[in-house]
């Protein structure tokens, strides 16, 4: 069985998951603020972190995804989802930070960030799959399609398109490099 960490797990935890987070009432098996550092679990002890709705939330999502990386294995998984920064829930909920976009996470791949590695972290990943979902409207008129299945197309909507044809939610799954 892979140990799983269910990092911000609200009320309800993934199955089989260790949950974590900084509210009792809520499904926790850990109660611990993921913005203050370090998060309580030794290094490499997950074969797989999520982050379902967690991190628009946090004050410093680099930090976050750095803890993240740390408290996964090499080769484990890093799940995290999140508001498009075009659907309006992004903006409407007052406790969110941070609003990203389908490039946010290049900032930890390898000559991800405009050709070239960043140089103010150390946590790498590499992107297993990015999933966009749009809008009912416009996944029926297969604009979904084209953002999830052509880089270029993908680009073009977001430097052009995206607060027209809005994004709803952003599925990201990253492989921990070390």
């Amino acid at each position: 069985m892979p140990r799983i960490l269910d990092l911000g797990c609200g009320p309800s935890k993934f199955p089989g998951s260790i949950g974590a987070d900084r509210l009792a009432q809520t499904a926790a098996d850990v109660l611990c603020d993921f913005d203050a550092a370090p998060l309580p679990f030794a290094d490499n002890s997950f074969d797989e972190v999520r982050l379902i709705h967690v991190i628009e939330h946090s004050s410093d999502p680099v930090r976050l995804v750095e803890e993240m990386h740390r408290v996964t294995r090499p080769g484990g998984r890093l799940l995290i989802v999140t508001p498009h920064c075009s659907d309006a829930s992004s903006y409407a909920d007052p406790t969110h930070r941070t609003h990203l976009n389908t490039f946010a996470l290049r900032f930890f791949y390898r000559g991800g960030f405009h050709g070239r590695d960043h140089w103010y972290t150390e946590a790498w990943l590499r992107e297993r799959r990015l999933r966009v979902k749009l809008l009912s409207l416009w996944r029926w008129l297969g604009f979904e399609f084209l953002v999830n299945h052509s880089e270029r197309f993908r680009r073009f909507w977001e430097y052009y398109l995206c607060f027209v044809v809005r994004g709803k939610v952003m599925e990201f799954e990253l492989e921990v490099v070390k």
